[in-house]
Protein backbone atom coordinates (compact mmCIF):
# COMPACT_ATOMS: atom_id res chain seq x y z
CA UNK A 1 0.00 0.00 0.00
CA UNK A 2 1.54 3.31 -1.02
CA UNK A 3 1.07 6.37 1.18
CA UNK A 4 -0.66 8.17 -1.66
CA UNK A 5 -3.52 5.68 -1.42
CA UNK A 6 -4.01 6.06 2.32
CA UNK A 7 -6.96 8.16 3.40
CA UNK A 8 -9.02 8.65 6.52
CA UNK A 9 -12.20 7.08 7.76
CA UNK A 10 -14.59 9.01 9.95
CA UNK A 11 -16.59 6.05 11.24
CA UNK A 12 -15.99 2.40 11.87
CA UNK A 13 -14.84 -0.18 14.38
CA UNK A 14 -11.37 0.02 15.89
CA UNK A 15 -9.95 -2.94 14.00
CA UNK A 16 -6.94 -3.22 16.28
CA UNK A 17 -9.18 -5.13 18.67
CA UNK A 18 -11.16 -7.30 16.23
CA UNK A 19 -8.86 -10.32 16.22
CA UNK A 20 -8.16 -10.37 19.96
CA UNK A 21 -9.11 -13.66 21.60
CA UNK A 22 -11.21 -13.66 24.81
CA UNK A 23 -9.02 -13.11 27.83
CA UNK A 24 -9.33 -13.44 31.59
CA UNK A 25 -6.88 -11.49 33.72
CA UNK A 26 -7.25 -13.30 37.01
CA UNK A 27 -6.39 -12.11 40.50
CA UNK A 28 -5.73 -8.46 39.67
CA UNK A 29 -5.75 -5.56 42.06
CA UNK A 30 -7.49 -2.36 40.99
CA UNK A 31 -5.88 0.65 42.71
CA UNK A 32 -8.38 2.23 45.06
CA UNK A 33 -10.49 -0.93 45.42
CA UNK A 34 -10.37 -3.65 48.04
CA UNK A 35 -9.64 -7.30 47.26
CA UNK A 36 -8.72 -8.97 44.02
CA UNK A 37 -10.68 -8.92 40.80
CA UNK A 38 -10.88 -10.70 37.48
CA UNK A 39 -10.85 -8.55 34.37
CA UNK A 40 -12.79 -10.07 31.47
CA UNK A 41 -11.88 -9.08 27.91
CA UNK A 42 -13.78 -9.97 24.72
CA UNK A 43 -12.92 -8.62 21.27
CA UNK A 44 -10.33 -6.36 22.83
CA UNK A 45 -12.83 -4.63 25.13
CA UNK A 46 -13.25 -4.94 28.90
CA UNK A 47 -16.62 -6.64 29.38
CA UNK A 48 -16.59 -7.20 33.14
CA UNK A 49 -14.59 -6.51 36.29
CA UNK A 50 -15.74 -8.89 39.00
CA UNK A 51 -14.49 -10.16 42.35
CA UNK A 52 -11.98 -12.95 41.79
CA UNK A 53 -13.56 -16.28 40.71
CA UNK A 54 -17.08 -14.90 41.10
CA UNK A 55 -17.90 -14.75 37.40
CA UNK A 56 -17.37 -17.43 34.75
CA UNK A 57 -14.67 -16.71 32.20
CA UNK A 58 -15.71 -15.84 28.64
CA UNK A 59 -16.06 -18.91 26.45
CA UNK A 60 -12.70 -20.03 25.14
CA UNK A 61 -10.87 -17.38 27.15
CA UNK A 62 -7.16 -17.52 27.76
CA UNK A 63 -6.48 -17.24 31.49
CA UNK A 64 -3.55 -15.17 32.76
CA UNK A 65 -2.77 -15.19 36.48
CA UNK A 66 -1.74 -11.76 37.66
CA UNK A 67 -1.09 -12.87 41.25
CA UNK A 68 -2.19 -9.65 42.85
CA UNK A 69 -0.44 -7.26 40.47
CA UNK A 70 -2.11 -3.91 39.92
CA UNK A 71 -3.95 -3.09 36.69
CA UNK A 72 -4.35 0.49 35.45
CA UNK A 73 -5.40 1.97 32.11
CA UNK A 74 -2.58 1.94 29.58
CA UNK A 75 -0.53 5.12 29.53
CA UNK A 76 -0.45 7.81 26.86
CA UNK A 77 2.28 10.36 26.27
CA UNK A 78 0.47 13.46 25.10
CA UNK A 79 3.47 15.18 23.48
CA UNK A 80 6.42 13.48 21.77
CA UNK A 81 8.71 13.95 18.78
CA UNK A 82 8.94 10.27 18.08
CA UNK A 83 11.45 10.10 15.24
CA UNK A 84 13.81 12.39 17.11
CA UNK A 85 13.35 10.28 20.23
CA UNK A 86 14.18 7.16 18.22
CA UNK A 87 17.35 8.85 16.90
CA UNK A 88 18.43 10.38 20.20
CA UNK A 89 20.32 7.38 21.61
CA UNK A 90 22.34 7.25 18.39
CA UNK A 91 23.69 10.77 18.87
CA UNK A 92 26.43 12.16 21.07
CA UNK A 93 24.91 12.57 24.52
CA UNK A 94 25.46 16.06 25.92
CA UNK A 95 23.00 15.85 28.82
CA UNK A 96 24.51 17.19 31.99
CA UNK A 97 27.46 18.88 30.24
CA UNK A 98 28.37 21.90 32.38
CA UNK A 99 30.10 24.24 29.93
CA UNK A 100 30.72 24.97 26.28
CA UNK A 101 34.31 23.84 26.77
CA UNK A 102 33.16 20.49 28.18
CA UNK A 103 30.84 20.00 25.22
CA UNK A 104 33.71 20.73 22.84
CA UNK A 105 35.86 18.14 24.64
CA UNK A 106 33.23 15.47 23.99
CA UNK A 107 33.14 16.49 20.33
CA UNK A 108 36.93 16.19 20.18
CA UNK A 109 36.75 12.64 21.51
CA UNK A 110 34.18 11.70 18.85
CA UNK A 111 36.33 13.18 16.08
CA UNK A 112 39.38 11.32 17.43
CA UNK A 113 37.42 8.09 17.08
CA UNK A 114 36.99 8.68 13.36
CA UNK A 115 33.50 10.20 13.15
CA UNK A 116 32.68 11.53 9.67
CA UNK A 117 30.04 13.82 11.16
CA UNK A 118 29.15 14.54 14.76
CA UNK A 119 25.51 15.04 15.70
CA UNK A 120 24.89 15.51 19.40
CA UNK A 121 21.98 16.49 21.57
CA UNK A 122 20.85 17.37 25.04
CA UNK A 123 23.00 20.33 26.03
CA UNK A 124 21.47 23.04 28.23
CA UNK A 125 23.52 26.21 28.19
CA UNK A 126 21.33 28.46 30.31
CA UNK A 127 23.69 28.20 33.29
CA UNK A 128 27.00 27.67 31.48
CA UNK A 129 29.89 29.91 32.63
CA UNK A 130 31.04 30.28 29.00
CA UNK A 131 29.26 30.72 25.70
CA UNK A 132 29.10 28.61 22.52
CA UNK A 133 31.12 29.75 19.53
CA UNK A 134 31.97 28.42 16.10
CA UNK A 135 35.65 28.90 16.84
CA UNK A 136 35.47 26.65 19.90
CA UNK A 137 34.01 23.77 17.88
CA UNK A 138 36.28 24.44 14.90
CA UNK A 139 39.35 24.06 17.12
CA UNK A 140 38.44 20.48 18.03
CA UNK A 141 36.74 19.29 14.82
CA UNK A 142 38.56 20.68 11.79
CA UNK A 143 36.67 19.79 8.62
CA UNK A 144 34.32 17.31 10.35
CA UNK A 145 30.80 18.81 10.43
CA UNK A 146 29.37 19.16 13.94
CA UNK A 147 25.75 19.90 14.85
CA UNK A 148 24.78 19.94 18.52
CA UNK A 149 21.05 20.18 19.31
CA UNK A 150 19.93 21.81 22.55
CA UNK A 151 18.01 19.71 25.03
CA UNK A 152 14.91 21.86 24.47
CA UNK A 153 15.15 21.41 20.63
CA UNK A 154 14.89 25.18 20.11
CA UNK A 155 18.56 25.86 19.36
CA UNK A 156 21.48 24.12 17.70
CA UNK A 157 25.21 24.89 17.72
CA UNK A 158 27.28 24.34 14.56
CA UNK A 159 30.90 24.45 13.58
CA UNK A 160 31.99 26.08 10.31
CA UNK A 161 32.02 22.81 8.37
CA UNK A 162 28.41 22.10 9.30
CA UNK A 163 27.37 25.68 8.56
CA UNK A 164 28.86 25.32 5.05
CA UNK A 165 27.33 21.89 4.47
CA UNK A 166 23.84 23.10 5.39
CA UNK A 167 24.15 26.50 3.74
CA UNK A 168 23.59 28.53 6.91
CA UNK A 169 26.89 30.41 7.26
CA UNK A 170 25.02 33.69 6.92
CA UNK A 171 22.71 32.71 9.80
CA UNK A 172 25.07 31.06 12.24
CA UNK A 173 27.36 34.02 12.86
CA UNK A 174 30.32 33.84 15.21
CA UNK A 175 28.35 31.96 17.85
CA UNK A 176 27.40 29.16 15.46
CA UNK A 177 24.00 29.03 17.17
CA UNK A 178 20.71 28.83 15.28
CA UNK A 179 17.46 29.39 17.16
CA UNK A 180 13.79 28.66 16.59
CA UNK A 181 12.73 28.35 12.91
CA UNK A 182 16.32 28.34 11.63
CA UNK A 183 17.09 25.51 14.04
CA UNK A 184 13.93 23.61 13.14
CA UNK A 185 14.78 23.70 9.43
CA UNK A 186 18.23 22.27 10.08
CA UNK A 187 16.86 19.61 12.43
CA UNK A 188 14.47 18.45 9.71
CA UNK A 189 17.45 17.98 7.38
CA UNK A 190 19.20 15.85 10.00
CA UNK A 191 16.05 13.79 10.44
CA UNK A 192 16.03 12.87 6.73
CA UNK A 193 16.99 9.24 7.34
CA UNK A 194 16.12 6.39 4.95
CA UNK A 195 12.60 5.15 5.71
CA UNK A 196 13.58 1.57 6.42
CA UNK A 197 16.33 2.63 8.81
CA UNK A 198 14.19 5.14 10.65
CA UNK A 199 11.25 2.73 10.86
CA UNK A 200 13.51 0.15 12.48
CA UNK A 201 14.59 2.68 15.10
CA UNK A 202 10.97 3.71 15.64
CA UNK A 203 9.97 0.08 16.21
CA UNK A 204 12.69 -0.26 18.87
CA UNK A 205 11.57 2.94 20.58
CA UNK A 206 7.95 1.79 20.52
CA UNK A 207 8.87 -1.51 22.16
CA UNK A 208 10.75 0.39 24.86
CA UNK A 209 7.70 2.59 25.41
CA UNK A 210 5.43 -0.46 25.71
CA UNK A 211 7.82 -1.79 28.36
CA UNK A 212 6.89 1.29 30.44
CA UNK A 213 3.15 0.64 30.09
CA UNK A 214 2.64 3.01 27.15
CA UNK A 215 -0.19 2.24 24.72
CA UNK A 216 -0.45 5.56 22.88
CA UNK A 217 1.38 8.72 21.87
CA UNK A 218 0.67 12.06 20.26
CA UNK A 219 3.47 12.61 17.75
CA UNK A 220 4.47 16.18 16.89
CA UNK A 221 7.23 15.56 14.39
CA UNK A 222 7.48 18.40 11.85
CA UNK A 223 6.80 16.06 8.94
CA UNK A 224 3.85 14.95 6.86
CA UNK A 225 3.22 12.36 9.55
CA UNK A 226 0.26 10.63 7.96
CA UNK A 227 2.41 8.88 5.37
CA UNK A 228 5.12 7.88 7.84
CA UNK A 229 2.71 6.17 10.21
CA UNK A 230 0.61 4.66 7.41
CA UNK A 231 3.77 3.12 5.96
CA UNK A 232 4.77 1.70 9.32
CA UNK A 233 1.33 0.25 9.97
CA UNK A 234 1.28 -1.32 6.50
CA UNK A 235 4.61 -2.95 7.34
CA UNK A 236 3.28 -4.46 10.56
CA UNK A 237 3.77 -1.79 13.21
CA UNK A 238 1.17 -2.51 15.90
CA UNK A 239 2.75 -1.53 19.22
CA UNK A 240 1.12 1.84 19.95
CA UNK A 241 -1.87 3.95 19.11
CA UNK A 242 -0.60 7.09 17.37
CA UNK A 243 -2.26 10.46 16.96
CA UNK A 244 -0.19 12.72 14.71
CA UNK A 245 0.02 16.49 14.59
CA UNK A 246 -0.27 18.75 11.56
CA UNK A 247 1.94 21.85 11.23
CA UNK A 248 1.23 25.08 9.38
CA UNK A 249 3.27 24.06 6.34
CA UNK A 250 0.92 21.08 5.90
CA UNK A 251 -2.37 22.59 7.06
CA UNK A 252 -3.84 23.32 3.62
CA UNK A 253 -2.90 19.86 2.39
CA UNK A 254 -4.61 18.26 5.39
CA UNK A 255 -7.73 20.35 4.86
CA UNK A 256 -7.72 19.56 1.15
CA UNK A 257 -7.59 15.84 1.92
CA UNK A 258 -10.52 16.11 4.31
CA UNK A 259 -8.65 15.30 7.50
CA UNK A 260 -10.39 15.96 10.79
CA UNK A 261 -9.10 15.48 14.30
CA UNK A 262 -9.99 12.02 15.56
CA UNK A 263 -10.39 10.41 12.13
CA UNK A 264 -8.77 7.00 11.81
CA UNK A 265 -6.33 6.58 8.95
CA UNK A 266 -7.62 3.85 6.68
CA UNK A 267 -5.48 0.74 6.45
CA UNK A 268 -3.74 1.21 9.81
CA UNK A 269 -5.82 -1.23 11.84
CA UNK A 270 -7.43 1.58 13.79
CA UNK A 271 -4.12 2.46 15.41
CA UNK A 272 -3.33 5.75 13.64
CA UNK A 273 -5.53 8.82 13.87
CA UNK A 274 -5.45 12.47 12.90
CA UNK A 275 -4.42 14.72 15.77
CA UNK A 276 -4.42 18.47 16.18
CA UNK A 277 -3.04 21.53 14.41
CA UNK A 278 0.32 22.31 16.01
CA UNK A 279 1.57 25.87 15.89
CA UNK A 280 4.58 27.16 17.83
CA UNK A 281 4.03 30.70 19.12
CA UNK A 282 7.20 31.27 21.15
CA UNK A 283 10.50 29.66 22.08
CA UNK A 284 11.75 27.99 25.26
CA UNK A 285 13.15 28.90 28.64
CA UNK A 286 16.66 27.47 28.29
CA UNK A 287 17.11 29.19 24.91
CA UNK A 288 15.71 32.38 26.51
CA UNK A 289 13.17 32.74 23.74
CA UNK A 290 9.97 31.95 25.67
CA UNK A 291 7.87 35.11 25.27
CA UNK A 292 7.41 36.81 28.65
CA UNK A 293 6.10 40.04 30.14
CA UNK A 294 9.36 40.54 32.06
CA UNK A 295 12.88 40.83 30.67
CA UNK A 296 15.42 38.05 30.83
CA UNK A 297 18.26 39.25 33.05
CA UNK A 298 21.54 39.82 31.25
CA UNK A 299 20.10 40.09 27.72
CA UNK A 300 20.57 43.29 25.74
CA UNK A 301 17.95 45.02 23.62
CA UNK A 302 19.39 43.39 20.49
CA UNK A 303 18.98 39.90 21.96
CA UNK A 304 15.16 39.68 22.24
CA UNK A 305 15.18 40.40 25.98
CA UNK A 306 11.51 39.43 26.38
CA UNK A 307 11.77 36.29 24.26
CA UNK A 308 10.22 35.78 20.85
CA UNK A 309 6.67 35.78 19.53
CA UNK A 310 7.34 33.46 16.60
CA UNK A 311 3.79 33.73 15.19
CA UNK A 312 2.21 37.20 15.53
CA UNK A 313 -1.30 37.31 16.95
CA UNK A 314 -2.76 38.68 13.72
CA UNK A 315 -1.54 35.52 11.99
CA UNK A 316 -2.23 33.10 14.83
CA UNK A 317 -5.96 33.67 15.25
CA UNK A 318 -6.76 33.28 11.51
CA UNK A 319 -4.68 30.09 11.33
CA UNK A 320 -6.46 28.63 14.35
CA UNK A 321 -9.83 29.62 12.88
CA UNK A 322 -8.95 28.01 9.55
CA UNK A 323 -8.05 24.75 11.29
CA UNK A 324 -11.06 24.81 13.60
CA UNK A 325 -13.59 25.39 10.81
CA UNK A 326 -12.08 22.42 8.95
CA UNK A 327 -12.48 20.18 12.00
CA UNK A 328 -8.82 20.17 13.07
CA UNK A 329 -8.40 21.02 16.74
CA UNK A 330 -5.65 23.53 17.58
CA UNK A 331 -2.76 22.40 19.80
CA UNK A 332 -0.73 25.54 20.39
CA UNK A 333 2.78 25.74 21.85
CA UNK A 334 3.16 28.49 24.46
CA UNK A 335 5.76 28.59 27.24
CA UNK A 336 6.16 32.19 28.42
CA UNK A 337 3.36 33.99 30.29
CA UNK A 338 2.91 36.54 27.51
CA UNK A 339 2.65 33.78 24.89
CA UNK A 340 0.08 31.90 26.96
CA UNK A 341 -2.01 35.02 27.41
CA UNK A 342 -1.92 35.71 23.67
CA UNK A 343 -2.92 32.15 22.81
CA UNK A 344 -5.83 32.31 25.26
CA UNK A 345 -6.85 35.57 23.57
CA UNK A 346 -6.81 33.75 20.23
CA UNK A 347 -8.88 30.85 21.55
CA UNK A 348 -11.43 33.29 22.89
CA UNK A 349 -11.56 35.20 19.60
CA UNK A 350 -11.94 32.02 17.52
CA UNK A 351 -14.47 30.49 19.90
CA UNK A 352 -13.03 27.00 19.88
CA UNK A 353 -11.43 24.62 22.32
CA UNK A 354 -8.11 22.85 22.04
CA UNK A 355 -4.90 22.63 24.02
CA UNK A 356 -1.96 24.74 25.01
CA UNK A 357 1.19 22.68 24.81
CA UNK A 358 3.61 23.31 27.72
CA UNK A 359 1.89 26.22 29.57
CA UNK A 360 5.01 26.61 31.67
CA UNK A 361 4.71 30.18 32.96
CA UNK A 362 1.26 31.66 33.53
CA UNK A 363 -0.36 34.66 35.11
CA UNK A 364 -2.75 33.67 37.89
CA UNK A 365 -5.64 35.36 36.08
CA UNK A 366 -5.03 33.20 33.02
CA UNK A 367 -5.61 29.98 34.96
CA UNK A 368 -9.27 30.89 35.23
CA UNK A 369 -9.35 31.54 31.49
CA UNK A 370 -8.02 28.03 30.79
CA UNK A 371 -10.95 26.66 32.75
CA UNK A 372 -13.61 28.99 31.35
CA UNK A 373 -12.56 28.41 27.74
CA UNK A 374 -12.20 24.64 28.17
CA UNK A 375 -8.54 24.59 27.09
CA UNK A 376 -6.52 21.48 27.90
CA UNK A 377 -3.19 22.14 29.63
CA UNK A 378 -0.83 19.68 27.94
CA UNK A 379 2.11 19.79 30.33
CA UNK A 380 5.41 18.02 30.91
CA UNK A 381 6.15 17.82 34.66
CA UNK A 382 9.71 16.54 34.22
CA UNK A 383 10.59 19.85 32.55
CA UNK A 384 10.16 21.46 35.95
CA UNK A 385 12.88 19.16 37.28
CA UNK A 386 15.18 19.88 34.32
CA UNK A 387 14.55 23.63 34.33
CA UNK A 388 14.22 24.53 38.01
CA UNK A 389 17.67 26.13 38.29
CA UNK A 390 17.35 27.92 34.93
CA UNK A 391 13.92 29.17 35.97
CA UNK A 392 15.24 30.41 39.30
CA UNK A 393 17.77 32.50 37.38
CA UNK A 394 15.80 33.77 34.38
CA UNK A 395 12.30 33.79 35.90
CA UNK A 396 13.45 34.99 39.31
CA UNK A 397 10.54 36.13 41.47
CA UNK A 398 8.02 34.43 39.20
CA UNK A 399 8.63 30.71 39.73
CA UNK A 400 5.54 30.45 41.93
CA UNK A 401 3.74 30.77 38.56
CA UNK A 402 5.83 28.13 36.78
CA UNK A 403 4.49 24.64 36.07
CA UNK A 404 1.34 25.40 38.07
CA UNK A 405 -0.22 21.93 38.00
CA UNK A 406 -2.07 22.16 41.31
CA UNK A 407 -3.56 25.57 40.56
CA UNK A 408 -4.69 24.47 37.11
CA UNK A 409 -6.22 21.27 38.51
CA UNK A 410 -7.97 23.14 41.33
CA UNK A 411 -9.53 25.47 38.75
CA UNK A 412 -10.99 22.49 36.89
CA UNK A 413 -8.59 22.60 33.96
CA UNK A 414 -8.14 19.30 32.14
CA UNK A 415 -4.50 18.25 32.50
CA UNK A 416 -2.74 15.95 30.02
CA UNK A 417 0.77 14.82 30.91
CA UNK A 418 3.55 14.12 28.45
CA UNK A 419 7.32 14.16 28.00
CA UNK A 420 8.12 16.23 24.89
CA UNK A 421 10.61 13.42 24.19
CA UNK A 422 13.49 13.70 23.54
CA UNK A 423 13.42 16.79 25.79
CA UNK A 424 12.52 14.41 28.64
CA UNK A 425 12.36 10.61 28.56
CA UNK A 426 9.33 8.97 26.99
CA UNK A 427 8.26 7.41 30.28
CA UNK A 428 4.93 8.48 31.84
CA UNK A 429 6.05 7.19 35.23
CA UNK A 430 8.79 9.82 35.21
CA UNK A 431 6.18 12.50 34.47
CA UNK A 432 3.83 11.17 37.14
CA UNK A 433 6.62 11.14 39.72
CA UNK A 434 7.61 14.73 38.88
CA UNK A 435 3.99 15.87 39.06
CA UNK A 436 3.45 14.23 42.45
CA UNK A 437 6.79 14.98 44.11
CA UNK A 438 8.25 18.03 42.33
CA UNK A 439 11.66 16.52 43.07
CA UNK A 440 14.40 14.36 41.59
CA UNK A 441 17.79 13.08 42.70
CA UNK A 442 17.08 13.67 46.37
CA UNK A 443 16.72 17.46 46.08
CA UNK A 444 14.21 19.42 48.08
CA UNK A 445 10.87 19.66 46.28
CA UNK A 446 10.62 22.73 44.06
CA UNK A 447 7.43 24.67 44.75
CA UNK A 448 5.70 21.66 46.32
CA UNK A 449 2.50 23.69 46.58
CA UNK A 450 2.05 22.96 42.85
CA UNK A 451 2.24 19.17 43.26
CA UNK A 452 -0.83 17.07 42.45
CA UNK A 453 -2.00 13.76 43.91
CA UNK A 454 -1.04 10.45 42.34
CA UNK A 455 -4.61 9.68 41.26
CA UNK A 456 -4.83 12.98 39.38
CA UNK A 457 -1.41 12.47 37.77
CA UNK A 458 -2.34 8.94 36.68
CA UNK A 459 -5.68 10.10 35.28
CA UNK A 460 -3.85 12.79 33.29
CA UNK A 461 -1.59 10.11 31.77
CA UNK A 462 -4.14 7.71 30.28
CA UNK A 463 -5.47 9.57 27.26
CA UNK A 464 -8.76 10.47 28.90
CA UNK A 465 -9.45 7.03 30.38
CA UNK A 466 -9.13 8.17 34.00
CA UNK A 467 -7.24 6.47 36.81
CA UNK A 468 -9.25 3.21 36.91
CA UNK A 469 -10.00 0.51 34.38
CA UNK A 470 -13.67 0.49 33.42
CA UNK A 471 -16.11 -1.83 31.69
CA UNK A 472 -16.67 -0.92 28.06
CA UNK A 473 -13.23 0.60 27.54
CA UNK A 474 -10.66 -0.88 25.16
CA UNK A 475 -8.39 -3.35 26.93
CA UNK A 476 -5.41 -1.01 26.75
CA UNK A 477 -3.85 -1.88 30.07
CA UNK A 478 -0.68 -1.69 32.12
CA UNK A 479 0.00 -4.35 34.74
CA UNK A 480 2.34 -3.00 37.41
CA UNK A 481 4.02 -4.37 40.51
CA UNK A 482 3.18 -1.56 42.95
CA UNK A 483 0.06 0.35 43.91
CA UNK A 484 0.53 3.72 42.17
CA UNK A 485 -1.69 5.45 44.71
CA UNK A 486 0.52 4.34 47.61
CA UNK A 487 3.98 4.29 45.98
CA UNK A 488 6.65 6.78 46.96
CA UNK A 489 7.87 9.40 44.53
CA UNK A 490 11.01 7.37 43.82
CA UNK A 491 8.97 4.17 43.38
CA UNK A 492 6.70 5.94 40.90
CA UNK A 493 9.71 7.04 38.86
CA UNK A 494 11.02 3.46 38.67
CA UNK A 495 7.61 1.73 38.54
CA UNK A 496 8.11 -1.94 37.52
CA UNK A 497 5.80 -2.80 34.61
CA UNK A 498 4.99 -6.48 34.27
CA UNK A 499 2.74 -6.44 31.20
CA UNK A 500 1.18 -4.08 28.69
CA UNK A 501 -1.90 -4.83 26.60
CA UNK A 502 -3.15 -3.01 23.51
CA UNK A 503 -6.72 -3.97 22.67
CA UNK A 504 -6.28 -7.16 24.71
CA UNK A 505 -3.10 -8.08 22.86
CA UNK A 506 0.18 -8.33 24.78
CA UNK A 507 2.79 -5.80 23.68
CA UNK A 508 5.12 -6.29 26.65
CA UNK A 509 5.54 -9.18 29.08
CA UNK A 510 8.24 -9.15 31.77
CA UNK A 511 6.65 -11.62 34.19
Amino acid sequence: MSPENVDVETVGVDRATDAAAPLLLAGARIPGRDGRADVHVVDGVITAIAPAAERAAPAGARRLELDGRHVVPGLHDRHVHFSQWAMWSRRLDLAGVGSAAAAAALVAASVDHGAAEVVGGGYRDGLWPDTPSRALLDAVSGDVPVVLIAGDLHACWLNSAAARRHGVEHLAGESGVLREDDCFRLTRELDDVADDVLDGWVAEAAAAAAARGVVGITDYEMRWNRDDWARRAASGFDTLRVSFGIYTQHLERAIGEGMRTGDLVRGTGGLVSVGGYKVITDGSLNTRTAWCYDRYPGLGDDEHPYGLATVPYDELAPLMRRAHLAGITPAVHAIGDRANAAVLDAYEAVGCTGSIEHAQLLRHEDVERFARLGIVASVQPEHAMDDRDVADRYWAGRTDRAFMLAELAAAGVDLALGSDAPVAPLDPWVAISAAVGRTRDGREPWHPEQAIEARAALAASTGGRGAEVTVGAPADLAVIELDPLAASVDELRRMPVAMTFLGGRITHDAR
